[in-house]
């Protein structure tokens, strides 16, 4: 191959860098090179970015000219050349080439062989399997599965085990079934940045396993609506423990009403020490006095729970009173009862946490 090259570079130099693009491509896919490996030889051989979307797989992967990987989110440019990866479909691989920059035979041959060695990747490591199956994320998620089993999950799920930088959060929803989500990936813009990266002669030094390079099945935009739980982010080996700590963090949310004021979503990594208040409540068992207090004092004042939140949460009297909508004047009134049916202070630093104390026991006092 290398011959052949030589003797059509002679000829045409154009036809010559094809066929070299061929060969590198062709040991690439010998090699079971990753999505990511397969990018990032389309854009150091095509000298700008090169980008692969596949929608239905929620697979999406961009590397520079220089083999950084830098995500985007933005849509391709349609005026961008493309290989699609089915036919008539929206999922395609595209350099990112100036609208006005003249048709070339190595961009087209580049796309054509990289393309075809993604189709390869794609249905070898991701089939047509739906990228939120609830049984692959079930064992994803379980501890006491085995580690085999939760990889085999992990990668039907567009999940890249091997790659360091994949970080993944557990979401216990209050109604629903458990979710993975994509956490911020590390684009190189601080911290350490990927070394650059050139074609090696014999094949790609930087080829990752099978699947490799592929983003996470969702997104934190993507959340599903209501009562959230959310586990810290984490390799992909360690959902188990986001899972876990994303029930916890379920168990500090509310329903967000006048009845049951406070956060419908809440991370488990924002908690920090008041998460050790799930070990002392447990759900169902007899609340702490100052819940009983609480819930006592809200049956003779419909409008206690909410005010109280309000005071715990804000950082002044007059922020609460702008968060319930009332003159500062009528929250200094209803304090005043607050603490008398309560038998304890709201508006000194000790009763303030003893209310936010109480106000977050009450949540985890839920059966």
């Amino acid at each position: 191959m290398k011959e052949l090259a030589g003797r059509l570079t002679a000829l045409d130099p154009d036809a010559g860098a094809a066929v070299r693009v061929i060969g590198y491509f062709d040991r690439l896919a010998e090699s079971r090179a990753g999505l990511e490996a397969l990018v990032r030889g389309a854009a150091v051989l095509a000298g700008c970015a090169a980008r692969l979307v596949d929608v239905e797989r929620r697979v999406r992967v961009r590397v520079e000219a220089d083999g950084t990987r830098r995500d985007s989110a933005e849509p391709p440019d349609p005026a961008w050349p493309s290989a699609s990866l089915t036919p008539g479909g929206e999922s395609a691989l595209w350099l990112e080439r100036a609208a006005d920059a003249a048709p070339s035979v190595v961009d087209a041959m580049i796309l054509e062989r990289a393309a075809g060695a993604v189709r390869l990747v794609l249905d070898r490591t991701r089939g047509r399997v739906p990228a939120d199956d609830p049984e692959l994320v079930e064992t994803l998620l379980d501890a006491t599965a085995p580690e085999a089993a939760r990889l085999h999950a992990a990668r039907r799920l567009g999940l890249d085990p091997a790659d360091p930088a994949t970080r993944a959060r557990a979401v216990a929803p209050l109604d629903g079934r458990p979710r993975v989500v994509a956490a911020p990936r590390d684009t190189g813009t601080s911290g350490t940045r990927p070394a650059p990266f050139a074609p090696h002669p014999d094949g790609d030094p930087h080829a990752h396993p099978e699947g490799s390079g592929v983003q996470l099945p969702h997104t934190d935009a993507e959340l599903p609506a209501g009562r959230l739980g959310i586990g810290p982010a984490v390799p992909v080996l360690d959902l188990p423990r986001s899972w876990a700590a994303a029930r916890t963090a379920l168990r500090f949310t509310s329903d967000g009403t006048p009845q049951d004021p406070g956060q419908r979503v809440v991370h488990a990594d924002e908690l920090g020490g008041i998460a050790l208040l799930a070990e002392l409540v447990a759900p169902g068992a007899e609340p702490p006095p100052d819940v009983h207090d609480l819930e006592a004092a809200a049956a003779n004042a419909p409008w206690l729970l909410a005010t109280l939140n309000a005071v715990a949460t804000t950082t002044s009297l007059r922020a609460a009173a702008a968060e319930i909508n009332v003159h500062h004047s009528t929250l200094q009134d209803r304090l005043t009862h607050a603490e008398s049916l309560l038998g304890w202070p709201v508006r000194t630093p000790q009763g303030r946490l003893r209310l936010q104390l109480a106000l977050t026991m009450r949540h985890l006092a839920r059966p």
